[in-house]
């Protein structure tokens, strides 16, 4: 007979299969780092809702016309025939992507990732209307007062309204935003009404409530960015040697480490002190309830709790968990380098303004490599690096070189699937389709030519002139014809030239006359 599981074993608040995530309240800071971040948003943000509306030749600036096939970026515009140059593209972003990592570790997550720019400014919005952090924590857990719904409705009526305005400005970028918003918002066609209202209420989804739980559940790149980690990869680290073994004390009661004989620990035991606090937390880090993965050991491995301090001998951690308090995935740097650490430096910020109280030096948590913590010569310039860097630098020449010298012109031939030859009186022709692109804004003129080696077969009067207006796609039927007694298969040219000799197209193709 089967034993039925209680349900309150099943959700007991403890580790399980499915728990909930606990909110997580990032207190304000301030900072280098933090003033970078800033400019990082406001900047990526701003040409993201700018560019749309600037102009550029009497043409938005930015259009991505899917239903012409042209997009237009600041005066160029790509055909679908420049399909190699997005693909090029692609290969550099993840090719930049492999070498800052390498090089500084998730640079990306923490200062250009959309998730984290949106959640940036969703933050800002909640904490400008909820208040500081403790602010946020008191009304979560607080009854529900006119005070309360108030303070909340108006949250995601303004997060709403930002999410709207950026669905908005993300179909603006497909279809001419000047446009789109004189229709606003009956005149919207059904796939402008729901690509609007979908990428709004992804944007209030990801950024208002998931997250972090996208950077840690959703986001693959958390998951194989070990693989392009090494021991001398820059990345935000606690130097364990100089701040274990941590513990609160009195300001100026005892001096940092390194003005005083105390000195750094040896490595073995200050990750022995992390490993035993991580195992068997203080007050304060019970408090901050700090969450993420443990990498200083395995599951089930046990330790021994800290003893008691003498002042003297602490290090310059004081456990005051603002490290924990200001990173907005919630975790203890403190415990080594985790997947869910974003890399945006909230926490060097917070515990180099803690030193500065403390009158200690800065650099407890700071950009560094694992060898450097660990008193080993780091290098730089390894040939990872190296590899990576020639890649990425001869992709971005190889990119600009071809978009700036690709021809303006297009030129296509098709012949006639019908027959692959007739035969009129004493002459054989072949028929074909001449599709000329005038890629430029300007109305050209060209001529079109015939180079072949076999004697005979010719293009009625040539040269044929083809007169194109600005992004138009010419379509010509073209006719060739040869004397009877020219047999077989011949190779021939269609050369297609500007009027100012600046623009050349040489198209190669067949002509088939009657078998002996």
């Amino acid at each position: 007979m089967s034993k039925k599981i209680p349900l309150d074993l099943l959700d007991d608040g403890g580790p399980g299969a499915y728990v909930s995530e606990r909110k997580i309240y990032p207190r304000d800071v301030s900072g280098p780092l933090n003033r970078l971040r800033v400019a990082a948003v406001f900047w990526l943000l701003g040409m993201f809702y700018l560019f749309p509306w600037l102009s550029w030749d009497g043409r938005q600036a930015v259009l991505f016309d899917l239903p012409a096939r042209k997009f237009y970026v600041f005066g160029l515009t790509f055909w679908p025939q420049d399909f190699l140059f997005l693909a090029i593209l692609l290969i550099i972003a993840a090719m930049a992507l492999f070498f800052f990592t390498a090089l500084a570790g998730r640079l990306f997550c923490g200062y250009a990732c959309p998730q984290t720019v949106w959640t940036e400014v969703f933050l800002w919005i909640e904490s400008g209307i909820e208040g500081d952090r403790h602010k946020r924590m008191k009304l979560d857990a607080g009854p529900w007062t006119g005070e309360k719904v108030l303070r909340k409705g108006s949250k995601h009526v303004v997060w709403l309204l930002f999410a709207l305005w950026t669905g908005f400005t993300f179909v603006g970028f497909f279809t001419p935003i000047k446009d789109l918003a004189a229709r606003a918002p009956f005149g919207w066609g059904g796939w402008e009404t729901f690509w609007v209202f979908f990428y709004a209420l992804a944007t209030w989804g990801n950024a208002g409530f998931l997250r972090e739980q996208v950077c840690k559940y959703m986001c693959p790149y958390a998951r194989f960015q070990s693989a392009m980690f090494d021991r001398n990869t820059l990345i935000i680290a606690y130097d364990p040697m100089r701040g274990e073994p941590r513990g609160p004390r009195k300001r100026g009661l005892v001096g940092s480490v390194l003005e005083r004989g105390r000195g750094l620990l040896d490595q073995i035991t200050a990750y022995d002190y992390v490993f035993r606090a991580s195992r068997h937390p203080s007050a304060a880090d019970q408090q901050a309830q700090a969450t993420g993965t443990i990498t200083l050991a395995g599951a089930g491995v046990e330790a021994a709790p800290l003893p008691k301090f003498a002042p003297d001998e602490l290090g310059d951690c004081i456990d005051c968990t603002m490290c924990v308090q200001v990173c907005p995935t919630g975790i203890d740097i403190r415990n080594g380098l985790q997947y869910e650490c974003i890399a945006c430096g909230a926490c060097i910020d917070a515990c180099d303004d803690i030193m500065d109280k403390m009158g200690y030096p800065h650099g407890l948590i700071r950009y560094s490599t694992q060898n450097a913590i660990d008193g080993k010569s780091t290098k730089v310039l390894r040939p990872r690096i190296l590899v990576y860097g020639a890649l990425l630098l001869g992709l971005i020449v190889a990119w600009g070189w071809g978009v700036g010298t690709r021809s303006p012109l297009i030129a296509e031939v098709l012949r006639d699937r019908n027959a692959l030859f007739r035969t009129v009186g004493e002459q054989t022709e072949n028929g074909y389709t001449l599709k000329v692109i005038n890629k430029t804004d300007k109305p050209q003129a060209y001529t079109l030519t015939l180079e072949t080696d076999t004697a005979g077969i010719a293009l009625p009067g040539t040269p044929v002139a083809i007169n194109a207006a600005p992004q138009e796609v010419v379509s010509r039927a073209v006719t060739l014809s040869a004397p009877a007694n020219v047999h077989g298969r011949h190779d021939i040219r269609f050369v297609i030239t500007g009027t100012d000799g600046s623009t050349r197209q040489v198209v190669d193709s067949t002509f088939f006359g009657p078998l002996q």
